[in-house]
């Protein structure tokens, strides 16, 4: 077996931590999936910090903001990921601890009339969300390279009856299975008095960041197995890049939202939804490849399509710290009609067992299976269970969530599924690449194919 990538790192570390001037404790390692949002900052100075953003509507009036600053600070206060900075240091990427990296803030919002006219498409940034949205969107775009972690945004247009507050994280600091937290200690913390956080606890904090990060790191390093690199290598050797090469990931600023709200999967066939969701999301992707793109597609009809998706948890007995313990698996999605669930959900399993095998590791292993693919995604699917998020309340009032289209995306086109008293599934696109009516017909096929998984009528 080759070196560790994770073993290696964990090397550079130790070393830094012990010759830095300040306490070894200042410095704290990070996970692999830290770690590329990291590098991949640090390589390319165009390149955005990735961010996990919530969004929620409050009546006007109900957020007062001296005190969400406070609740933001005493939250940040007790999860070590929200204090300093991630930065790298002599090649080394690392979590240097500091004081709470927040920002709470009002955001200006321009009159309606002083905007720019409302572009052709309803999907299109700023139509039909209003200046709030479109306020919020510009903030959450222009997100600054040396932080905050956390910023609390609130928006609201001169005629509005709503507020707007938008709870966004550097991607780094929080994983989409550990919102919750951040929800429910937000809520607490504006509830609470004003009391502080005392040493002890933000010190016990600490400590357990560590312990849940070296068990990560241990989890990633172990995983690194003959088993594991046979499995990959087998699963995604027929990758290979579009014939026109790939894109810069998060390289589209303008993008499109489609949403379909489907009925909620209850009872065991909930444990079908996320592989029946896979093969809609290929579905999709295939369409647009084959003759949906500006170019008159990028052969993705024909070929092996990369379909990445978060996938992961804290590690086993680990405290419920913030942070980003997630890994990124890739599903290869060949051309042809839909695939039978069964075999779909149990390729998908055998999969799972190899979870934690680092990203990087992963391309290795399909590489030298002979795919010529150098870790690009063709599209990405997330799926969160809301049963696992409580609400957000501040004021006596519980936000209503919201969804705002235009984010940058990773992948040429993103599927977000959100299951809770309903399925919710939305799907962005790249507008650069595919024109309006091309992501319309890839969102049709990929409902058609998740109703025909899940038994859902039109």
């Amino acid at each position: 077996m080759h070196s560790s990538i994770t073993a290696a790192y964990l090397a550079r570390y130790r070393s830094l931590a012990s010759a830095s001037e300040a306490a070894p404790a200042v410095l704290l390692p990070l996970t692999g999936a830290q770690r590329r949002f990291l590098i991949t900052r640090h390589r390319d100075p165009r390149a955005r910090t990735d961010v996990v953003p919530l969004f929620f509507a409050f009546p006007r009036g109900t957020v007062d903001l001296p005190r969400l600053r406070r609740a933001a600070v005493r939250l940040a206060e007790r999860h070590p990921a929200l204090c300093g900075e991630f930065t790298v240091l002599r090649g080394t990427p690392v979590l240097r601890l500091g004081e709470p990296s927040v920002e709470v803030a009002r955001v200006a919002v321009e009159p309606a009339a002083e905007r720019p006219e409302a572009p052709e498409h309803p999907d299109a940034p700023g139509h039909p969300d209003g200046p709030a949205r479109a306020a919020l969107r510009r903030a959450l775009l222009d997100w600054p390279a040396d932080g905050p972690v956390l910023r609390l945004l609130l928006a609201a247009g001169p005629d509005d009856e709503e507020e707007l507050l938008a709870v966004a994280l550097d991607h780094a600091a929080c994983d989409e299975q550990s919102l919750g937290l951040v929800t429910d200690g937000l809520g607490a913390a504006y509830a609470a008095a004003d009391d502080g956080t005392p040493a002890a606890v933000r010190t016990e904090a600490v400590e357990a960041y560590r312990a849940a990060v070296e068990g990560q790191l241990a989890a990633e390093a172990n995983a690194v197995s003959s088993a594991a690199q046979a499995h990959w290598a087998a699963r995604l050797g027929a990758l290979a890049e579009p014939a026109h090469g790939a894109r810069p990931a998060g390289a589209a600023r303008s993008t499109g939202m489609a949403a379909e709200r489907l009925p909620a999967v209850t009872g065991a066939a909930r444990g079908g939804v996320f592989p029946a969701l896979l093969d809609a999301v290929a579905a999709a992707a295939h369409h647009l490849g084959g003759g949906g793109g500006d170019d008159g597609g990028d052969d993705g009809g024909e070929r092996v399509l990369a379909i990445g998706y978060p996938w992961g948890g804290r590690p086993a007995g680990a405290a419920p710290v913030l942070g980003c313990f997630l890994n990124t698996l890739v599903h290869p999605a060949p051309p042809g009609p839909p695939r039978d669930l069964d075999a779909l959900g149990a390729a998908w399993w055998d999969d799972l067992d190899h979870a934690d095998t680092p990203y990087d590791e992963v391309v290795r292993a399909a590489r030298a299976a002979g795919a010529s693919w150098s870790g690009t995604l063709d599209g990405l699917l997330t799926f969160e269970d809301l049963r696992r998020r409580p609400p957000l309340p501040l004021g006596g009032a519980a936000g209503r969530e919201v969804h705002l289209a235009g984010r940058p995306l990773a992948a040429p086109l993103a599927v977000s599924a959100s299951h809770g008293e309903d399925l919710l599934v939305r799907l962005a696109w790249d507008r650069e690449r595919y024109p309006h009516s091309a992501a319309e017909a890839a969102f049709a096929v990929l409902l058609t194919t998740l109703r025909r998984h899940l038994g859902t009528p039109a």
